[in-house]
């Protein structure tokens, strides 16, 4: 049912995860796994909060936790502070995160008559 391609990387005691995020977007939500034109594979996002004074990054950071089942002091911004496209570490057991995400995730977009 998975991809060979997710988007994210279990290391030692963290997922590194690459994400989407649409700011303004109408609700606090994970959209799935999406492609980006130039092939890489994010983890599509979307919050209402805006842009503005750090308030989207904070409510991904709160969206991912509530998915991975970590406190939000376990999720950190790596890249992307400014960026639509952005690298998140969540600290914790790779697998079990790893398994939450999949779960929050769903199918890949365009497959199976994905969204």
């Amino acid at each position: 049912m998975w991809p060979d391609r997710v988007p994210w990387t279990a290391g030692a005691g963290a997922v590194t995860l690459v994400v989407r995020l649409t700011p303004r977007g109408g609700r606090d939500a994970i959209e799935g796994i999406a492609d980006l034109s130039d092939g890489r594979r994010v983890l599509a996002a979307r919050v209402r909060a805006a842009p503005e004074d750090d308030a989207a990054n904070m409510a991904l950071r709160t969206l991912l936790a509530k998915a991975a089942g970590v406190p939000v002091r376990d999720v950190t911004l790596e890249q992307g502070n400014r960026a639509r496209i952005k690298t998140l570490r969540i600290a914790g057991d790779p697998d079990r995160l790893a398994e939450a995400l999949a779960a929050s995730a769903g199918r890949p977009r365009g497959q199976d008559g994905g969204r």
